[in-house]
Protein backbone atom coordinates (compact mmCIF):
# COMPACT_ATOMS: atom_id res chain seq x y z
CA UNK A 1 0.00 0.00 0.00
CA UNK A 2 1.73 3.06 -0.98
CA UNK A 3 1.62 6.34 0.85
CA UNK A 4 -1.47 7.56 -0.90
CA UNK A 5 -3.78 5.29 -0.72
CA UNK A 6 -2.60 4.73 3.32
CA UNK A 7 -3.11 8.60 3.97
CA UNK A 8 -6.37 8.37 1.81
CA UNK A 9 -7.55 5.42 4.70
CA UNK A 10 -6.40 7.58 6.88
CA UNK A 11 -8.02 10.53 6.78
CA UNK A 12 -11.12 9.51 5.71
CA UNK A 13 -11.23 6.77 8.84
CA UNK A 14 -10.54 10.08 10.90
CA UNK A 15 -12.98 12.32 9.16
CA UNK A 16 -15.67 9.34 9.44
CA UNK A 17 -15.00 9.44 13.25
CA UNK A 18 -15.21 13.19 13.50
CA UNK A 19 -18.95 12.63 11.60
CA UNK A 20 -20.14 10.54 15.16
CA UNK A 21 -19.17 12.97 17.62
CA UNK A 22 -22.71 14.54 17.89
CA UNK A 23 -24.18 10.85 18.38
CA UNK A 24 -21.60 10.50 21.44
CA UNK A 25 -22.29 13.66 23.27
CA UNK A 26 -26.04 13.26 22.90
CA UNK A 27 -25.44 9.79 24.19
CA UNK A 28 -23.67 10.47 27.14
CA UNK A 29 -26.85 12.21 28.76
CA UNK A 30 -23.83 14.15 30.50
CA UNK A 31 -23.85 18.42 30.89
CA UNK A 32 -21.96 19.54 28.01
CA UNK A 33 -18.76 21.35 30.16
CA UNK A 34 -18.64 17.57 31.88
CA UNK A 35 -18.54 16.08 28.37
CA UNK A 36 -15.81 18.37 27.31
CA UNK A 37 -14.01 17.95 30.31
CA UNK A 38 -13.71 13.86 30.23
CA UNK A 39 -13.61 14.63 26.86
CA UNK A 40 -9.63 16.34 27.51
CA UNK A 41 -9.20 13.94 30.09
CA UNK A 42 -9.37 11.00 28.16
CA UNK A 43 -7.95 12.64 25.89
CA UNK A 44 -4.75 13.87 27.31
CA UNK A 45 -4.20 10.32 29.16
CA UNK A 46 -4.21 8.70 25.10
CA UNK A 47 -2.00 11.46 23.73
CA UNK A 48 0.71 11.75 26.56
CA UNK A 49 1.23 7.65 26.17
CA UNK A 50 0.94 8.35 22.36
CA UNK A 51 3.58 11.30 22.71
CA UNK A 52 5.61 9.00 25.37
CA UNK A 53 5.78 5.71 22.55
CA UNK A 54 7.14 8.21 20.01
CA UNK A 55 9.64 9.85 22.28
CA UNK A 56 8.60 13.70 21.48
CA UNK A 57 8.49 13.92 25.46
CA UNK A 58 12.19 14.30 25.38
CA UNK A 59 11.34 17.09 23.12
CA UNK A 60 12.70 20.27 24.90
CA UNK A 61 9.83 23.11 24.05
CA UNK A 62 10.59 27.14 24.77
CA UNK A 63 7.96 28.85 27.32
CA UNK A 64 6.84 30.87 23.80
CA UNK A 65 5.80 27.52 22.13
CA UNK A 66 3.95 26.06 25.43
CA UNK A 67 2.19 29.50 26.13
CA UNK A 68 1.07 29.79 21.88
CA UNK A 69 0.09 25.88 22.03
CA UNK A 70 -2.10 27.12 25.81
CA UNK A 71 -3.58 29.96 23.89
CA UNK A 72 -4.58 27.54 21.15
CA UNK A 73 -6.23 25.24 23.75
CA UNK A 74 -8.35 27.64 25.02
CA UNK A 75 -9.59 28.34 21.63
CA UNK A 76 -10.50 24.55 21.01
CA UNK A 77 -11.40 23.88 23.92
CA UNK A 78 -14.54 27.39 23.80
CA UNK A 79 -14.72 25.64 20.16
CA UNK A 80 -15.97 21.68 21.26
CA UNK A 81 -17.94 24.39 24.25
CA UNK A 82 -19.68 25.67 21.90
CA UNK A 83 -20.32 23.14 19.27
CA UNK A 84 -21.46 20.53 21.85
CA UNK A 85 -24.23 23.08 23.20
CA UNK A 86 -25.13 23.70 19.66
CA UNK A 87 -25.88 20.34 19.00
CA UNK A 88 -29.32 19.99 21.17
CA UNK A 89 -30.31 23.47 19.76
CA UNK A 90 -30.22 23.41 16.18
CA UNK A 91 -29.90 19.66 15.75
CA UNK A 92 -26.27 17.96 14.53
CA UNK A 93 -26.97 18.72 10.76
CA UNK A 94 -27.42 21.99 11.10
CA UNK A 95 -24.74 22.72 13.57
CA UNK A 96 -22.24 21.04 11.19
CA UNK A 97 -23.52 22.64 8.18
CA UNK A 98 -22.57 26.03 9.62
CA UNK A 99 -19.89 24.93 11.61
CA UNK A 100 -18.02 24.47 8.21
CA UNK A 101 -17.86 28.16 7.45
CA UNK A 102 -14.65 27.65 8.92
CA UNK A 103 -12.55 28.46 5.95
CA UNK A 104 -13.84 32.14 5.72
CA UNK A 105 -13.26 32.75 9.29
CA UNK A 106 -9.81 32.23 7.85
CA UNK A 107 -10.04 34.20 5.25
CA UNK A 108 -11.60 37.11 7.19
CA UNK A 109 -8.78 36.61 9.31
CA UNK A 110 -5.80 36.24 6.75
CA UNK A 111 -7.29 39.82 4.82
CA UNK A 112 -7.38 41.52 8.15
CA UNK A 113 -4.50 40.29 9.90
CA UNK A 114 -1.85 39.39 7.23
CA UNK A 115 -2.76 41.59 4.54
CA UNK A 116 -3.75 38.32 2.27
CA UNK A 117 -5.72 39.64 -0.92
CA UNK A 118 -9.75 38.69 -1.52
CA UNK A 119 -10.29 37.75 -5.13
CA UNK A 120 -13.37 37.61 -6.61
CA UNK A 121 -13.87 34.20 -6.76
CA UNK A 122 -13.22 34.04 -2.77
CA UNK A 123 -15.89 37.04 -2.06
CA UNK A 124 -18.57 35.44 -4.55
CA UNK A 125 -17.88 31.87 -2.00
CA UNK A 126 -18.68 33.96 0.59
CA UNK A 127 -21.52 35.80 -0.53
CA UNK A 128 -22.90 31.83 -1.45
CA UNK A 129 -22.02 30.99 2.00
CA UNK A 130 -23.67 34.15 3.42
CA UNK A 131 -27.15 33.23 1.83
CA UNK A 132 -26.94 29.77 2.96
CA UNK A 133 -26.89 31.54 6.21
CA UNK A 134 -29.91 33.02 5.67
CA UNK A 135 -31.79 30.39 4.09
CA UNK A 136 -30.90 28.40 7.06
CA UNK A 137 -31.59 31.12 9.90
CA UNK A 138 -34.85 32.07 8.39
CA UNK A 139 -36.27 28.54 7.95
CA UNK A 140 -38.92 27.68 10.43
CA UNK A 141 -38.01 24.19 12.05
CA UNK A 142 -40.79 21.61 13.79
CA UNK A 143 -40.14 21.59 17.75
CA UNK A 144 -39.83 18.13 17.59
CA UNK A 145 -37.07 18.32 14.86
CA UNK A 146 -34.71 20.30 16.74
CA UNK A 147 -33.81 21.75 20.43
CA UNK A 148 -35.84 24.79 21.74
CA UNK A 149 -33.84 27.58 20.73
CA UNK A 150 -32.65 27.13 17.04
CA UNK A 151 -31.02 30.42 16.38
CA UNK A 152 -29.19 30.40 19.55
CA UNK A 153 -27.51 27.02 18.26
CA UNK A 154 -27.02 28.91 14.90
CA UNK A 155 -24.82 31.90 16.84
CA UNK A 156 -23.02 28.92 19.24
CA UNK A 157 -22.52 27.03 15.61
CA UNK A 158 -20.52 30.33 14.43
CA UNK A 159 -18.54 30.92 17.24
CA UNK A 160 -17.49 27.30 17.63
CA UNK A 161 -16.19 28.15 13.65
CA UNK A 162 -14.42 31.46 14.43
CA UNK A 163 -13.03 29.66 17.81
CA UNK A 164 -11.65 27.29 15.32
CA UNK A 165 -10.28 29.68 13.09
CA UNK A 166 -8.47 31.51 15.92
CA UNK A 167 -6.78 28.26 17.23
CA UNK A 168 -6.47 27.30 13.39
CA UNK A 169 -4.27 30.88 13.49
CA UNK A 170 -2.59 30.55 16.52
CA UNK A 171 -0.95 26.56 15.33
CA UNK A 172 0.22 28.37 12.40
CA UNK A 173 2.83 29.84 14.93
CA UNK A 174 3.99 26.30 15.78
CA UNK A 175 5.62 25.15 12.75
CA UNK A 176 7.67 22.54 13.41
CA UNK A 177 6.53 21.80 16.60
CA UNK A 178 5.12 17.80 16.68
CA UNK A 179 1.59 17.77 15.89
CA UNK A 180 1.01 15.34 18.69
CA UNK A 181 2.53 17.61 21.70
CA UNK A 182 0.44 20.41 20.50
CA UNK A 183 -2.52 18.24 21.06
CA UNK A 184 -1.85 17.39 24.09
CA UNK A 185 -0.92 20.24 25.66
CA UNK A 186 -4.15 21.71 24.15
CA UNK A 187 -5.93 18.97 26.33
CA UNK A 188 -4.55 19.53 29.27
CA UNK A 189 -5.15 23.30 29.14
CA UNK A 190 -8.85 22.33 28.47
CA UNK A 191 -8.39 19.77 31.67
CA UNK A 192 -7.02 22.99 33.73
CA UNK A 193 -9.98 25.79 32.41
CA UNK A 194 -12.37 23.25 32.84
CA UNK A 195 -12.01 21.06 36.35
CA UNK A 196 -13.19 24.08 38.24
CA UNK A 197 -16.90 23.86 36.74
CA UNK A 198 -17.21 19.62 36.06
CA UNK A 199 -19.34 18.26 38.56
CA UNK A 200 -17.14 15.93 40.57
CA UNK A 201 -19.93 15.28 43.30
CA UNK A 202 -22.55 13.91 40.77
CA UNK A 203 -20.52 11.72 38.24
CA UNK A 204 -21.97 9.31 35.80
CA UNK A 205 -23.43 6.49 37.98
CA UNK A 206 -23.56 3.63 34.90
CA UNK A 207 -20.94 2.28 32.27
CA UNK A 208 -22.81 3.88 29.21
CA UNK A 209 -22.15 7.19 29.94
CA UNK A 210 -18.48 6.45 31.12
CA UNK A 211 -18.39 4.59 27.51
CA UNK A 212 -19.16 7.72 25.79
CA UNK A 213 -17.07 9.83 27.57
CA UNK A 214 -13.71 7.78 27.32
CA UNK A 215 -14.39 7.01 23.43
CA UNK A 216 -14.85 10.87 22.91
CA UNK A 217 -11.43 11.51 24.46
CA UNK A 218 -9.40 8.15 23.57
CA UNK A 219 -11.21 8.09 20.07
CA UNK A 220 -12.53 11.13 18.80
CA UNK A 221 -9.70 12.62 20.02
CA UNK A 222 -6.16 10.43 20.18
CA UNK A 223 -6.97 8.03 17.85
CA UNK A 224 -8.25 10.94 15.53
CA UNK A 225 -5.53 13.24 16.18
CA UNK A 226 -3.38 10.27 14.86
CA UNK A 227 -4.75 9.02 11.75
CA UNK A 228 -5.14 12.43 10.77
CA UNK A 229 -1.79 13.39 11.50
CA UNK A 230 -0.56 11.25 9.70
CA UNK A 231 -2.64 11.23 6.57
CA UNK A 232 -1.47 15.00 6.45
CA UNK A 233 2.02 13.80 6.40
CA UNK A 234 0.88 11.87 3.04
CA UNK A 235 -1.62 13.59 1.40
CA UNK A 236 -1.54 16.74 -0.89
CA UNK A 237 -3.59 19.53 0.07
CA UNK A 238 -6.46 19.36 -2.15
CA UNK A 239 -6.89 15.69 -1.36
CA UNK A 240 -7.38 16.81 2.47
CA UNK A 241 -9.38 19.22 1.98
CA UNK A 242 -11.60 17.10 -0.04
CA UNK A 243 -12.00 14.35 2.15
CA UNK A 244 -12.43 16.38 5.09
CA UNK A 245 -16.03 16.84 3.64
CA UNK A 246 -16.69 13.11 4.99
CA UNK A 247 -16.77 14.38 8.37
CA UNK A 248 -20.47 16.84 7.42
CA UNK A 249 -21.67 13.88 5.76
CA UNK A 250 -21.40 11.48 7.73
CA UNK A 251 -22.83 13.90 10.30
CA UNK A 252 -25.67 14.57 8.63
CA UNK A 253 -26.30 10.99 7.73
CA UNK A 254 -26.12 10.01 11.39
CA UNK A 255 -28.72 13.03 12.50
CA UNK A 256 -31.06 11.33 10.45
CA UNK A 257 -30.34 7.65 10.92
CA UNK A 258 -29.85 7.74 14.86
CA UNK A 259 -32.20 10.40 16.06
CA UNK A 260 -34.76 10.94 12.85
CA UNK A 261 -33.86 14.68 12.33
CA UNK A 262 -35.22 15.65 8.93
CA UNK A 263 -33.87 19.10 7.16
CA UNK A 264 -36.75 21.28 5.51
CA UNK A 265 -36.01 22.44 1.69
CA UNK A 266 -34.42 25.75 2.56
CA UNK A 267 -32.27 24.44 5.33
CA UNK A 268 -31.16 21.65 2.99
CA UNK A 269 -30.34 24.21 0.15
CA UNK A 270 -28.61 26.43 2.71
CA UNK A 271 -26.26 23.69 4.25
CA UNK A 272 -25.59 22.72 0.99
CA UNK A 273 -25.17 26.04 -1.23
CA UNK A 274 -22.73 26.37 2.89
CA UNK A 275 -20.70 23.33 2.03
CA UNK A 276 -20.01 23.42 -1.83
CA UNK A 277 -18.64 26.68 -0.95
CA UNK A 278 -16.32 25.50 1.99
CA UNK A 279 -15.43 22.74 -0.79
CA UNK A 280 -14.47 25.12 -3.51
CA UNK A 281 -12.36 27.21 -0.77
CA UNK A 282 -10.78 24.50 0.46
CA UNK A 283 -9.80 23.15 -3.13
CA UNK A 284 -9.40 26.01 -5.41
CA UNK A 285 -12.14 25.56 -7.27
CA UNK A 286 -12.14 29.26 -9.74
CA UNK A 287 -15.60 30.72 -10.64
CA UNK A 288 -14.22 33.68 -12.64
CA UNK A 289 -10.91 33.27 -15.18
CA UNK A 290 -9.50 36.22 -13.92
CA UNK A 291 -8.64 36.63 -10.91
CA UNK A 292 -8.50 40.12 -9.79
CA UNK A 293 -7.62 41.22 -5.94
CA UNK A 294 -9.77 43.26 -3.76
CA UNK A 295 -7.43 44.97 -1.50
CA UNK A 296 -7.46 44.00 1.53
CA UNK A 297 -7.47 46.13 5.15
CA UNK A 298 -4.06 47.00 6.43
CA UNK A 299 -2.60 44.60 9.12
CA UNK A 300 -3.26 45.74 12.51
CA UNK A 301 0.45 46.82 13.97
Amino acid sequence: MNDTVRGTVEMSAAMAILGTIGWFVVLSGQPIMDVVFWRCAFGALTLLIICAGLGLLRNRLSLRIIGIAALGGVAIVVNWLLLFSAFSRASISIATAVYNTQPFMLVGFGALFFAERLTLTKLTWLAIAFAGMVLIVEAAPDASDVGTDYFTGIVMALGAAFFWAVAAIVTKKLKGTPPHLIALIQVCVGVVMLAPFANFSQLPADAWSWTMLATLGIVHTGLMYILMYGAIQKLPTHLQGSLSFIYPVIAILVDVVAFGHRLHLSQIVGATAILITAAGMNLGWKLWKGQTPIASPHPVK
